[in-house]
């Protein structure tokens, strides 16, 4: 079907491929990790209903705060830093039933966009495998300044394409259609992020 559709075109001289415009802006107005991008960040996230935690130079002390109210087992990836989570669960190839029972999971970011507020996770060895934040509760990501950047040219391109990429923004929600929103749905119904910024 498809070789008599370009068939058909070919004979009415439309070229098969035609040029796709690429003047869109593919950088911001601001630097990656500057302030304004920053907050930015956090604002779109704060929108989100998600929970903004500033490291002060202390990650694990910020990781930490944040899983504060957290009862239960914590899983962080083979590959996240020593230290950060001290009473962490290494992941060893959870089952889907033995996740549900995971109380939170605390990962690093691949790459992130302030105008979306949005984090790409693209299972390094800090993120771990797309499971890991998909099925726990609660998600701690660990965002470094200098991973955010302002807009998603920006973002895309800092991303390997071949990579298993999720994009985060926000905490797992959907509304009905009556607009009752409901957390946890398809994912964590508590997002926190570590800002790790100078």
């Amino acid at each position: 079907m498809l070789g008599r559709i370009r068939a058909a075109n070919s004979a009415a001289g439309h070229p098969l491929a035609r040029p796709v415009p690429r003047e869109y802006a593919r950088t911001g107005t601001h630097a990656p990790g500057s302030a304004a991008v920053l907050e930015l960040l956090r604002d779109r996230l704060v929108d989100y209903r998600a929970t903004v935690v500033d490291a002060d130079g202390d990650v694990p002390a910020a990781i930490a705060g944040a899983l504060a109210g957290v009862d239960g087992t914590v899983l962080v990836p083979a590959g996240l830093p020593d230290g950060w989570v001290p009473g962490g669960i290494a992941d060893t190839g959870f089952s889907p039933a033995e996740l549900d029972g995971v109380a939170a999971v605390v990962t690093g970011a691949a790459a992130v966009c302030a105008v979306t507020g949005t984090i790409a996770l693209d299972a390094g060895p800090d993120q771990g495998r797309r499971a890991l934040t998909l099925v726990p509760d609660v998600h701690v990501c660990v965002v470094r300044a200098d991973q955010v950047v302002e807009t998603v040219p920006e973002l895309l391109a800092r991303l390997d394409p071949v990579r298993p990429t999720t994009f985060v923004s926000g905490p797992s929600a959907t509304s009905d259609i009556e607009l009752h929103r409901v957390e946890g749905v398809h994912g964590p119904r508590t997002l926190i992020v570590v800002l790790d910024a100078p």
